[in-house]
């Protein structure tokens, strides 16, 4: 093979150099989507092109499209960045190019999944059994933790779902929070349950789960096969369903238990905010993000079982010229996807690179942070909508006309960028901090932006 050290070198100097310019770059600048397209198409050459000027054509349609939600005043989507060694890490896992299937196809790719795996579980409260899927994001773990349920409660009720499929089967019953995320809805018409199937549970002001209200719903219907879905953490404002309550009413009635901690099941892994997610261990499942506060590239989620057994029925398959499958349920035996990269290596150097206390730090530093956001913003005069009990800032500038004009200004501005959303018919700039590299002085730059452009 040809010597690559040169080529690879410019890709690794120009990603640094990147890396290095976020703190300073504007966020996002208005962006010239004919141009960007026109940068991007054109015909397919009939030659072959030197690799080095690939890299530099990439590196010019690309630049004037990139958005830094990498760097330290990106607040939107609940978006972290990316740590040095999970970087770093990454563009080996893609070097080395593994297929992560089985232990047979990449030994190094499965055993740090396995560890990453552990260190994660004891991070988040998990029991140490619960198997450990590593997927791209929270729809996939979602998607995976149900589909363990629908096994268990379908097996339990005598059905076989995997072999039978959903055509006369026991009705299922999902009972989850009105203010759920849009994932779980996806989930179960991927799964073929169908977004109607939801029981919908009331939600105290916060947009915590009401457990009087869970109650009476689980009261309310038929004995059967039945799954709770949870939630570790409000999209808007951060607050986390009573999950030891609620878990405690689910099993009485012979439920499964999933609770989708995208970003909330971090909570966890600082003392300060654990107690939000007290009793995380009873449930079933639980799905959580990699690439929100754990800072590594994305896609990293990861989807972890309390019943082994019942993961790996619903996600694992065998096949005759499948080396390594049909063994201990790993890789794609715990994911859907079969050709997959390997995601741990990233994940297992954030966490080594952190370790627990980082890890902690990182959590308390993101929370402190939301919370000079809220008290910057409403000296300056507006309204904050939620209590800030983790890394969400809801903030309104009035009628909803108004606040969406100032939404759309900070975006424009690059100073940093923001999302909005609409919570209880109102809509509100939603602020989310997430990224390590974060400081005090990010936070004042915006507000003071913010503020600027409001007025």
């Amino acid at each position: 093979m040809e010597d690559l050290s040169h080529l690879f070198r410019l890709a690794a100097d120009h990603a640094a150099g990147y890396r290095r310019s976020l703190p300073d770059r504007p966020v996002a600048v208005p962006v010239d989507q004919d141009a960007l397209d026109t940068a991007f198409s054109g015909p397919l050459p009939s030659a072959p092109s030197p690799p080095e000027q690939v890299l530099a054509d990439l590196i010019g349609a690309a630049e004037p499209g990139l958005v830094a939600s990498a760097g330290p005043r990106y607040f939107g989507f609940v978006a972290g960045g990316a740590t040095p060694a999970a970087t770093a890490a990454d563009m080996l896992a893609t070097a080395w190019d593994q297929f992560a299937t089985t232990a047979v196809s990449s030994p190094a790719a499965i055993a740090a999944e396995t560890a990453a795996g552990a260190w994660l579980k004891e991070l988040l409260g998990i029991p140490p059994s619960a198997s450990t899927g590593f997927v791209t994001g929270c729809q996939a773990a979602n998607t995976v933790g149900l589909a363990a349920a629908r096994h268990q409660v379908l097996a339990d009720a005598g059905w076989d779902v995997e072999r039978r499929g959903l055509h006369a089967a026991p009705a299922v019953r999902v009972v989850a929070g009105e203010e759920r995320h849009a994932t779980i809805d996806r989930s179960l018409r991927l799964l073929g349950f169908g977004s109607d199937v939801v029981e919908p549970v009331a939600a105290r002001p916060d947009g915590a789960m009401d457990p009087g209200s869970l109650r009476e719903v689980l009261r309310a219907g038929s004995p059967g096969p039945l799954i709770v879905c949870l939630q570790a953490g409000n999209v808007n404002t951060g607050a986390c369903d009573p999950l030891r309550e609620a878990a405690d009413l689910a099993h009485r009635h012979g439920g499964w238990v999933h609770v989708d901690g995208a970003f909330g099941l971090w909570a966890a892994a600082a003392p300060a905010t654990r107690h939000l997610v007290d009793g995380v261990d009873l449930a079933d499942s639980w799905a959580c993000d990699g690439h929100k506060w754990l800072n590594v590239p994305y896609d990293s989620a990861f989807a972890f079982c309390a019943h082994p057994a019942a993961h790996a029925a619903a996600m694992s398959y065998t096949a005759a010229y499948l080396a390594g499958s049909g063994g201990t349920p790993a890789g794609a035996a715990l994911t859907p996807e079969s050709s997959r990269r390997a995601r741990g290596f990233a994940v297992w150097a954030a966490l080594r690179e952190l370790g627990r206390d980082g890890v902690t730090a990182l959590v308390d530093r993101c929370c402190a942070l939301a919370r000079r956001f809220a008290t910057g913003l409403s000296a300056a005069g507006f309204e904050i909508a939620n209590e800030v009990v983790l890394n969400q800032v809801l903030v309104g500038f009035g009628d909803d006309t108004r606040t969406d004009h100032v939404v759309r200004a900070v975006q424009a501005d690059g100073t940093c960028w923001t999302g909005a959303t609409t919570w209880r018919g109102r809509r509100y700039m939603r602020i989310s901090v997430s990224n390590a590299t974060t400081t005090e002085a990010d936070v004042d730059r915006s507000v003071t932006a913010i503020t600027r452009l409001a007025g």
